[in-house]
Order: C-alpha cells, then structure tokens, then sequence
C-alpha cells in the first residue's frame, strides 16, 4: 500500500477557496509589500481556469463596488462632519444658556434641563449618524448619493457649456 492512499481526500466548497486564496494572496501581498499586476491577474486567472471574458466581467463588477465603496466613506464623512458641526451648535447654546443661568443668580439652575435635553439630543443624533445598517442610514445614503450624482452632472454639463461658449 503507498503511503499516499493513507492521506484523507481533502474537499473545499467554493467559498473556502476564496478565502483561503483571499488569505494566502493578502499575506504574500503584505510580506513582499508590492501590488499585483493586471498580467499577473490574468495569468492566475489562466491558472484557475477562469476565461477571459469572465474575468473582465468580474474586474468591471468590482470597479463598480469600488465606486460604490468610495461613495460610502464619502458619505460617512459627510455625516461625521454634520454631527460635529451639531454638536458645535449645541455647545454654543448651552454655553450661552448656563452663563446667563449663573450671571443672574450666582448658581446654575434652569439652564441643566436645557443642557440635559441637548445632551439627548445629541446621543439619539450619534446613534442615529453613525448606526449603519438601518434602513433610514440606507435611505438617507441614497438621498444624499442622487444629490450628490445630480450636482456632478450638472457641473460637466455647465462646465462643456463654458467650453462651448469661450471657444
């Protein structure tokens, strides 16, 4: 008997392939520090047996997730910088508020229930900006992306306008 007829079969599902080349191609990346080339992702494509048309359906599908990616952090930072302008905004008004509290009686009194709902407001305004995977976050997204889609467009149609118009 060989001993290679002892050896389990070893199987993987699709999935464990790809993380396990997800795992193995990152680590390499890392060690060597270097990027990979568009012939070396077709050569193991080549090696996998991947077509080429398959695999330019797939590179354009992750162009596309990159773009949406890209939109996504984008938009998170939008939000971030909103929240801190919020949260700038309430720290004036709370300020305001508890001096005059204090110049008119010497001690703060009144101006704590404003403070307290100022401070909900803003841990409700948190939860809400930086929870994303809500169903508002998604909507809000989208909102915020066909804006977004809308004043670019409008840009290059202005700017093609000003092109035509000086030339």
């Amino acid at each position: 008997m060989a001993p290679s007829d002892n050896k389990p079969i070893r199987s993987y599902t699709q999935e464990d392939i790809q993380q396990i080349l997800h795992l193995a191609i990152t680590r390499q990346a890392s060690d060597q520090e270097k990027e990979f080339s568009y012939e070396q992702l077709r050569e193991i494509a080549r090696e996998l047996e991947i077509s080429p048309e398959l695999l330019n359906l797939a590179e354009g599908e992750w162009i596309v997730q990159q773009g949406d990616v890209q939109q996504r952090l984008a938009f998170s930072k939008y939000r971030q910088k909103q929240f801190h302008k919020r949260i700038g905004n309430y720290t004036i008004v709370n300020a305001f508020l508890l001096m005059v509290d204090f110049v008119g009686g010497w001690s703060i009194s009144w101006a704590l229930y404003p403070l307290l709902i100022s401070v909900l407001a803003v841990g409700l305004d948190g939860w809400n900006n930086f929870n994303k995977n809500t169903e508002e976050y998604e909507l809000e997204f989208q909102k915020w992306n066909r804006r977004h889609q809308l004043k670019k467009s409008f840009n290059t149609l202005l700017s093609k306008f000003i092109r035509i118009v000086n030339g």
